[in-house]
């Protein structure tokens, strides 16, 4: 069960904290280390650090981006100390480790853990269904990256030893690669209709995602929103180009100012 649970490193600088957030998984009982485009790949002083789970260390996946990392995954957990523009669905530390056990069972879960100096981008967040904040110290909040692993395992170790507490979850919720299909298709549908331009979608992407993720449909209502796309660009296709002959057609004024943002 709790090999399904991944840690994932993006763009670490410090082989270092690569090992010793080995270490900290494996006191856990947590052996998914997942690494994404590392400054450096694990060394010695990784090896050195890791000090006995070597093989949580040797067995880490390499991986260009972060969307290859949890693209089966049903359930993203994004850390992040950061106030953000645009506010995501939050959990705290213990709801984090409650949430990763329930669903881990259906599909692998994430946790994703952003640099050492900037964290995760808010374009690497949005690929995450919920964001996560350590309440530390606000006068001294600076967490060392290993440190926040190991909070975030102890965790997801006490969620699963009291397992049987929480209600396991029954719905069925899509992968995160078929909601990245999803978003692709909505943004070309709604391009098509000229509600966003391709050139200047503004933040309403962003707004809908947030939106998606917040109210995180199951996946039967994700493949009822996929038909409902697809009868839209089914529409649009039958109607032929638009007469207004490359100028946007005439929307709602807030949503329009809104695009253009």
């Amino acid at each position: 069960m709790l090999e399904n649970i991944r840690i994932i490193l993006v763009n670490t600088s410090h082989t270092g904290n690569i090992g010793s957030t080995a270490r900290a998984m494996k006191t856990m009982g947590l052996s998914s280390l997942y690494l994404v485009n590392p400054v450096n790949e694990p060394d010695g002083q990784a090896s050195a650090l890791a000090a006995g789970a070597g093989d949580v260390l040797a067995n880490a996946k390499i991986v260009d981006t972060l969307e290859e990392a949890v693209k089966d995954c049903g359930l993203v957990v994004g850390t992040s100390a950061r106030s953000r523009t645009h506010s995501w669905p939050m959990l705290g530390p213990r709801d984090c480790g409650e949430k990763l056990v329930q669903e881990v069972e259906k599909y692998p879960v994430a946790l994703v853990f952003g640099r050492e100096n900037s964290g995760l981008t808010n374009e690497e967040l949005q690929q995450c269904h919920f964001h996560m904040c350590i309440p530390a110290n606000p006068e001294y909040s600076s967490l060392n990256l290993a440190a926040a692993v190991q909070t975030l395992c102890y965790e997801i170790r006490m969620a699963y030893l009291n397992r049987e507490i929480y209600p396991s979850v029954e719905e069925e919720y899509p992968l995160n690669e078929d909601l990245e299909r999803f978003y692709t298709h909505l943004e070309t549908t709604l391009e098509s209709t000229s509600f966003i331009r391709r050139s200047h979608p503004g933040v309403v992407m962003t707004k809908l995602r947030r939106l998606f993720n917040r109210a995180r449909p199951e996946s039967q209502e994700l493949n009822i929103l996929r038909g409902i796309l697809a009868s839209i660009d089914k529409s649009v296709k039958s109607t032929g180009p638009s007469q207004s002959d490359g100028v946007d057609a005439p929307m709602n004024e807030d949503a329009l100012k809104e695009s253009q943002e």
